[in-house]
C-alpha cells in the first residue's frame, strides 16, 4: 500500500534538509526501542520513520520521488518503466542508497539523542541497534521488463540483461513461461537500509510473437503449405518445430484444413505441435494443370456437398 514519507515525518513537501533531520530526530527520540522497549506499535512507527528519512535525506532520490518517478518504496513508477542501458546511477536503482552515502548519518543522530554518558549506549551503539533489528531493513524491490523470444519462452534459455545501474546479469528463463509472468531475482534490487539485505528485482517477461508458431495452452500451432502433388499422392516433408526440423508424413488425399499432430513437440515437451495443412496452387498458371482440372472438374461431386 502506498504511503507518504512526508506525512510519516509530519513535515511539508517543501521541508528543507534541516527540517527533515529535525523531524526524524524528534520521532526517533520518542519511538526508539531503547525508549519504548517491547512496544511493537512504536517499533513499526520507528521503522517507517527511518525508511522515510532514508528516502528524503538523499537529495537525488528525494527529487525523483517529488517528480513522481519512484514511489515511497523506491520502486520505479510504471510510466517511467525500465529502459535497458538508459544510464546508470544509484538514483536509478529503484531503491534507497545506504545512509553512509546520504546527506546525514543515523549514527550522528543517535549519538545526539542518546550520547554515551549516564549508562546509555553510545550513538554508534544505538545506530547499530537500529541496524541490527529496527532501522535495519531489506532494500526495496525494483521492477523492470524485458522481451523474450517465443522459442526461449517455450523451451527455456538464458538472456543477458542490463540492469538500470549498468550491471549485466545472465538470467535463466524457465521453460513454459507465458507473457506477463514475473521472475524474481533475489538480491538484485535496491540496497539494504542500515546494513539490511538487498531487495529483489522483479522481471516481467514480454514474449515476442513468432512468424510461424502460435501458442494455445501447452500446444503449438502452425500452418504448413503443401503442393497439390503432395496433397494428392502423400509425401514426407520437412516441418519446423520449436525444437528443430522434423520429418512429417502427409497422407494421400490430404486437404486444406487437415490437422496433423506431432506428439511432445509443444511447450516444454508437455504439449504437442498441431500442424494445419494448406494446399497451395502454383504461383504461375500451368497449362497442363488447367487442362487436367477442366477434365477432372466435370465429375459430379454434388453428393458430397451439405444440403441447404
Amino acid at each position: 500500500m502506498s504511503w507518504d514519507p512526508y506525512a510519516t515525518l509530519g513535515i511539508a513537501r517543501t521541508a528543507s534538509q534541516d527540517e527533515i533531520r529535525s523531524a526524524y530526530r524528534k520521532l526517533a527520540k520518542d519511538l526508539h526501542p531503547d525508549v519504548r522497549p517491547n512496544d511493537r506499535v512504536a517499533e513499526e512507527k520507528f521503522k517507517r520513520a527511518t525508511a522515510a528519512f532514508n528516502l528524503l535525506s538523499e537529495p537525488d532520490v528525494k527529487a525523483r520521488f517529488d517528480r513522481g518517478e519512484i514511489d515511497a518504496e523506491g520502486n520505479e513508477k510504471p510510466s517511467f518503466g525500465y529502459r535497458g542501458g538508459a544510464g546508470a546511477g544509484r538514483a536509478r536503482t529503484g531503491g534507497y542508497t545506504s545512509t553512509a552515502e546520504s546527506a546525514f548519518d543515523l549514527g550522528d543522530i543517535f549519538s545526539d539523542l542518546f550520547g554515551s554518558a549516564g549508562g546509555a549506549r553510545s550513538g554508534a551503539g544505538a545506530a547499530g541497534a537500529a541496524g541490527a533489528g529496527f532501522g535495519r531493513m531489506k532494500g526495496r524491490d525494483i521492477r523492470l521488463q524485458f522481451e523474450v523470444d517465443f522459442v526461449d519462452a517455450v523451451r527455456g534459455g538464458r538472456r543477458r540483461v542490463q540492469m538500470a545501474d549498468g550491471r549485466m546479469l545472465d538470467v535463466a528463463i524457465p521453460a513454459g513461461m507465458t507473457d506477463g509472468q514475473v521472475l524474481r531475482l533475489k538480491g538484485q534490487g535496491g540496497p539494504g537500509i542500515q546494513g539490511g539485505p538487498a531487495g529483489d528485482a522483479l522481471v516481467e517477461l514480454r514474449i515476442k510473437p513468432h512468424p510461424l508458431f502460435r501458442r494455445e495452452g501447452d500446444d503449438i500451432h502452425i500452418d504448413l503449405p503443401i503442393t497439390i502433388t503432395e496433397a494428392i499422392e502423400g509425401a514426407k516433408i520437412q516441418a519446423p518445430t520449436v525444437s528443430g526440423t522434423v520429418t512429417l508424413t502427409i497422407p494421400e488425399g490430404a486437404n486444406t484444413g487437415k490437422m496433423l499432430r506431432l506428439k511432445g513437440k509443444g511447450v516444454a515437451d508437455r504439449g504437442d505441435q498441431i500442424v494445419r495443412l494448406l494446399v497451395m496452387l502454383p504461383d504461375v498458371p500451368d497449362e497442363e494443370l488447367k487442362k487436367f482440372i477442366r477434365k477432372w472438374g466435370k465429375r459430379d461431386y454434388s453428393a458430397t456437398r451439405p444440403a441447404a
